[in-house]
């Protein structure tokens, strides 16, 4: 959030429209074009009423700006700070990112300064150096297509072997655990990498072992009043589904919001976490859901 309230996808969005408009003049097609290919999908429900109404004085009704430089979007020291804190986040330092040049910079916050609720307290050992390693290994294998041959502990605590070609990461905040998706074995669909004992590669995947196909994905559609700031908290909690926006009047907003069927029942909570600002069209399936789940809130006497 801070990013994107600062400097953040708007930002540059508008940026990039903005260096077009200095080069002559640009239509609102155009702006459309490149908010859709740099910004969010409901990202045009902000930026292009700004522009066309001048909220946002940048860009005139000819498609002209005043602006005489390129805009240019430098790091603020309050983002350093933010960077500062998420470097010391042992997580992202599995991904070996450069955090070069924040040397002197006081993050922040830290670790200390926050619980997290409602989150298993065995988490993966992110300081382990044999866990990184593993990690690194699995992750490469991901990017770059390669077998890898694996030492597994299971549930039980007994050792196996197996070669598979791992091809895609999933994290669990819940459990604070990583694991990955592996495809050529019989033995495992899922290995939690801090069961990983042992992994090493064997050589580029020949590409006759696929990766599962992916599932269809089944979706359901809110329609909302933007009171109380309703559309930007809804847009917030859903922030990492794929979903499309429409606008159906001033402060009536239409989103379609796709999602995994092992997620339903976590979304009709969040669903219904808004109240009477969001309301469930479609399908019906999803509505019986919503009905089903307020049925049981009553039995409860909630």
């Amino acid at each position: 959030m801070l990013f994107h309230e600062i400097y953040g996808c708007y930002y540059n969005t508008v940026a990039r429209i903005l260096k077009e408009a200095r080069k002559g003049t640009v239509d609102w097609d155009a702006m459309r074009q490149i908010v859709s290919e740099n910004a969010f999908s409901e990202s045009f429900l902000t930026i292009e009423p700004a522009l066309k109404k001048q909220e946002w004085k940048l860009i005139d009704e000819k498609g002209l700006t005043p602006l005489k430089h390129d805009p240019s979007l430098p790091v603020s020291l309050l983002q350093k700070r933010w960077l500062k804190a998420i470097s010391l986040d042992p997580r992202i330092q599995l991904f070996d990112v450069n955090f070069e040049g924040l040397e002197d910079i006081e993050p922040l916050f830290t670790p200390q300064d926050y619980v997290v609720f409602d989150q298993y307290d065995d988490g993966d050992p992110y300081d382990d150096q044999a866990y990184r390693e593993n990690f690194r290994m699995i992750l490469d294998a991901i990017n770059n297509q390669k077998q890898v041959h694996v030492i597994y502990e299971n549930r039980k605590g007994s050792a196996r072997e197996f070669v598979c070609v791992p091809y895609q990461m999933e994290y669990s905040e819940k459990d604070d655990k990583f694991r990955a998706l592996v495809a050529g074995t019989r033995y495992a669909d899922i290995v939690n990498i801090a069961r990983i004992k042992e992994c090493r590669p064997v050589g580029q995947s020949d590409g006759q072992i696929k990766a599962p196909a992916v599932k269809k994905s089944d979706y359901f559609v809110l329609e909302l009043t933007d009171e109380r700031n309703a559309l930007e908290r809804v847009m917030l909690h859903f922030a990492h589904f794929q979903k499309e926006a429409e606008q159906l009047s001033d402060h009536r907003y239409r989103l379609r919001i796709d999602y995994q069927r092992d997620d339903e029942t976590e979304l009709v909570i969040r669903v219904l976490s808004f109240g009477p600002m969001v309301k469930v069209t479609e399908p019906a399936s999803f509505v019986e859901r919503i009905k089903e789940r307020l049925m049981m809130q009553k039995d409860c006497g909630l």
